[in-house]
C-alpha cells in the first residue's frame, strides 16, 4: 500500500472500502473512502485522523510506505465516529508518547468514552499548534454532523482538512477531483449531504461563514476525493444546499399492490410534465429510499402515494416518511395519493405525516376507489394542473 503526496511531505494515507454498499442504512453503491492525511515538518510528524479500524494495517501501509510510523508525534482526531477513529487506539499502541488532538470538550469525552485514557491534547476554537514551519489551526463545527465534530486549518500550505463536511462516499483510486468524472462526484456528494448533513443546514451555514476567511486551496476531506480544482464549485452547493434551496422539480414516490395506485402515479407524472415541470417517478420497490430522498432534497414538490393495507400505509412508504421526518426537509410543496379497495385510511395518514415533515400541503389528498377510470384520471390531472397554475 503506497502513501499519495498532495504536497510536498504531505500525503493521503486512508484507505479505499470498494464493498461498502450501507452507511447509516443509506445505500453507498460506490463504496468509499476512509481518508487520513500525514505531514512530515523536520522531525515533526503529524497524523491527521485514522480509519475504520478494520482497515488499520492499510493505514499502517501506507504511512510505512513514507516513514517509520513509529516517528508519529501528534494525532488529529477530528470526529469521534468509528468510520474515523476506530483505528486511533491501534496506532496509539505503536506511538503511546504521541499527543492526541480533540475537539474540547465533546471530542474528549467521546473518545475516552469509546478508547479509554489514551494521550489526548483536547482543543478550543482558536488553539493552533506549530508542528515545525507549519501551523495546525482549529475550527469546531458542531453537529456538523456530530456535537464533537471539527476541522483543521493549516495557512501555510492553504489547505483544509475537513472531515466530514465536502465528502462523498465514493471509492477511487484517483485521489483529486480533476482526476475524476465532476457529474459523479457532485451526485455523491448532494447524496451525502441529504442523506447525512441536512438536518444540520444552520450549523453548516454557520462552518461556511467561518471558513469564508480562509484562504484554501485544498479541501481534504474525510470521505472520497479531495478537491483541488473545483473548491468553489461544491462550497457554492453546499450554500444552496444548507439554505434550503429547491428547484421547479417534482418527486413522485408510490409503493402499489395491483397497479392501481401506480396508474395514478404515471398520470401524475404527466400532469407536473405538461406544465413544464420535471418529474422523477420512483417506484419505492425497486428503488432505494436513500437515492430517493437525495432527489426529493432540492426538488420543490413532492407526491407520495400508497395504497390501504391493513388501515394503513404500505410499510415502505412509512419507511419513507419516517426516514424523512428524522432529515427535516425544508420548502417542499407535497400531496398525498392512492387508491384503495376498503376503507382507504392511507391517503390521510400520509397526509398527515406530510404535514409533521414540514411540507406545504397544496393539492388535497386524492382518493381512487379501486381501479382508476379514465374519467377520474382526467379529473385528478385537472385537478394537479390547476394547483400549480395557481402557483
Amino acid at each position: 500500500m503506497q502513501a499519495v503526496q498532495i504536497r510536498p511531505n504531505i500525503y493521503w494515507v486512508g484507505a479505499i472500502d470498494w464493498s461498502m454498499r450501507n452507511f447509516h442504512g443509506y445505500q453507498t453503491g460506490r463504496g468509499s473512502t476512509y481518508n487520513a492525511y500525514l505531514i512530515i515538518d523536520g522531525e515533526n510528524v503529524t497524523l491527521i485522523d485514522t480509519v475504520k479500524a478494520e482497515f488499520a494495517d492499510e493505514l499502517i501501509s501506507r504511512i510505512s510506505s513514507v516513514i517509520d510510523p513509529a516517528k508519529i508525534n501528534l494525532i488529529v482526531s477530528s470526529h469521534v465516529e468509528p468510520d474515523h477513529s476506530s483505528a486511533l487506539p491501534i496506532v496509539a499502541k505503536i506511538v503511546p508518547d504521541a499527543k492526541i488532538v480533540t475537539s474540547n470538550p465533546n471530542g474528549l469525552k467521546g473518545l475516552t468514552a469509546r478508547y479509554g485514557n489514551l494521550n489526548y491534547q483536547p482543543v478550543k476554537a482558536g488553539d493552533e499548534i506549530k508542528i515545525g514551519s507549519r501551523t495546525l489551526k482549529f475550527v469546531p463545527t458542531p453537529m456538523l454532523h456530530w456535537p464533537d465534530s471539527m476541522v483543521t486549518y493549516c495557512p501555510e500550505e492553504k489547505i483544509l482538512f475537513s472531515n466530514d463536511a465536502f465528502g462523498q462516499h465514493l471509492a477511487t483510486s484517483a485521489r483529486f477531483d480533476d482526476e475524476n468524472d465532476l457529474e459523479t462526484i457532485l451526485f455523491e456528494a448532494k447524496k451525502y449531504y441529504a442523506n447525512i448533513l441536512m438536518p444540520f443546514g444552520k450549523q453548516a451555514q454557520a462552518a461556511i461563514q467561518t471558513l469564508g476567511g480562509l484562504e484554501i486551496e485544498m479541501l481534504a476531506t474525510g470521505h472520497g476525493i479531495i478537491w483541488r480544482k473545483n473548491i468553489s464549485t461544491i462550497i457554492e452547493c453546499y450554500k444552496k444546499w444548507s439554505a434550503g434551496e429547491v428547484e421547479n422539480r417534482a418527486v413522485i414516490v408510490f409503493d402499489s399492490m395491483w397497479h392501481s395506485t401506480e396508474i395514478m402515479a404515471r398520470e401524475i407524472t404527466e400532469a407536473f410534465q405538461s406544465k413544464n415541470i420535471p418529474a422523477q417517478f420512483f417506484d419505492i420497490k425497486h428503488n432505494h429510499l436513500s437515492d430517493i430522498v437525495t432527489e426529493i432534497f432540492t426538488s420543490k414538490y413532492l407526491a407520495v402515494g400508497s395504497p390501504t393495507i391493513n388501515n394503513g400505509m404500505m410499510p415502505t412508504i412509512a419507511s419513507l416518511l419516517c426516514y424523512l421526518k428524522g432529515l427535516q426537509p425544508k420548502n417542499h410543496r407535497a400531496f398525498a395519493f392512492g387508491s384503495y379497495g376498503w376503507g382507504g385510511q392511507s391517503i390521510g395518514l400520509v397526509e398527515d405525516e406530510l404535514k409533521s415533515i414540514g411540507c406545504e400541503i397544496f393539492v388535497d389528498k386524492i382518493r381512487i376507489a379501486n381501479v382508476p377510470t379514465k374519467e377520474q384520471l382526467d379529473e385528478m390531472s385537472k385537478k394537479i394542473q390547476d394547483a400549480l397554475g395557481a402557483e
